[in-house]
């Protein structure tokens, strides 16, 4: 996304949506719609999901060919501005999956649903046992290339060798990949450009703010609310691995909150409150460190947490850092946990966070 279209999201601009129907006959087809979203959600398997929807009836399946075509049909999403010039600048907000058509047959609307190309690799249930073995990599490439030997996969990670992992019938191969990219501390997810990007999460205390959501004059603040809540929250993560299989011995790592300064400060306040994982991929005690660290970031109690409601910004992602300056000029930086992005003209994008902190 270019700066001058970051910029142009606090004015005033008139935004547009493009919806692109791709065929399993080849046809392309650009969508009008009348509204819909897409949904980025980091805490789900599926990170990404969209509603479209449509006047026209005509695009509900009748006849057998018409569903022949519609079966594993694609739908290609972006959001952007019209600059008033007679240019335009569009950003992906990702590539689905068609699951579903329904509507009125006469009337309309319809309403057009899909998941993110993960939700392919997801289905594909194991026919018989698998074994990964090999690197990270390797092992997470190849669990998304036996569903989808076309897919483009790209690691930006420190590659490193993995313990032998046999996943039995009916497994599911997307929550296999997890597993094995946490044995690098990482996580795989389909991006915007239906891309399988292998990636750690950014750190919250060093990462640079992306974007300013002020609610101030020009600015594209809308709402917040701000909360804390300790169910479900743990300070500690032990990382355990064994693998039988290839005669490595047991291996651990107890990663803890040892911030003095932070409310989940293990063994303050907050007390201690371990969660575990186990993975047969986890055969040193490097990959046990990295995991732990990965699942603690995850599990960590924030010092705030929060819901903010701004102007829809398409570029933003899971992970991303923002700056929010509130309405009585507090400051805090927060990471993105998930987002909604409007498809319609006039709505506004509701944004969770993982955790906040305030910004000096």
């Amino acid at each position: 996304m270019s700066e001058r279209l970051l910029a142009r999201l606090a004015e005033s601009h008139r935004p547009v949506t493009r919806v692109q129907l791709f065929l399993t006959t080849g046809e392309v087809i650009d969508l009008e719609h009348t509204g819909g979203s897409v949904t980025v959600d980091r805490g789900q398997a599926i990170r990404r999901t969209c509603t479209v929807t449509v006047a026209d009836p005509s695009v509900i399946p009748r006849t057998p060919a018409d569903q022949l075509a519609t079966y594993g049909a694609r739908l290609r999403i972006s959001r952007g501005v019209d600059y008033g010039d007679g240019s335009e600048e569009l950003v992906p907000l990702g590539v689905y999956r068609l699951d579903s058509v329904d509507g009125d047959v006469s009337e309309g609307p319809v309403n057009l649903q899909g998941k993110d190309l993960s939700a392919i690799v997801a289905d594909d249930k194991l026919t018989e046992p698998y074994s990964a073995t090999g690197t990270v990599v390797g092992a997470v490439t190849a669990l998304i290339q036996r569903s989808l030997p076309d897919a483009d996969v790209i690691s930006l990670i420190d590659d490193a060798a993995i313990g032998r992992r046999t996943f039995d019938v009916q497994a599911d191969p997307w929550v296999g990949a997890q597993e094995i990219a946490a044995a690098a501390g990482a996580e795989v997810y389909a991006n915007a450009d239906g891309v399988f990007v292998i990636a750690t999460l950014p750190d919250l205390l060093t990462a640079d703010p992306v974007w300013a959501v002020e609610a101030v004059d020009g600015g594209v603040y809308i709402k917040a609310n701000r909360g804390m809540a300790s169910e479900k929250v743990h300070n500690g993560i032990l990382a355990r691995g064994e693998n039988t299989s290839d005669n490595i011995p047991p291996v651990s790592w107890l990663a803890v909150d040892d911030d003095p300064g932070s409310p989940t400060y293990w063994g303050g306040p907050f007390g201690r409150r371990p969660d575990f994982y186990s993975s047969s991929t986890l055969t040193t005690l490097a990959a046990c460190q990295q995991a732990a660290v990965l699942k603690l970031r995850q599990a960590k109690s924030p010092n705030a947490s929060g819901d903010i409601s701004a102007l829809p910004n398409p570029a933003l992602e899971p992970g991303d850092v923002i700056r929010v300056t509130h309405e009585d000029d507090t400051r805090e930086l927060h990471q993105v946990a998930a987002l909604t992005i409007p498809l319609d003209q006039s709505g506004d994008m509701p944004i969770s966070t993982i955790s906040a902190k305030e910004d000096g």
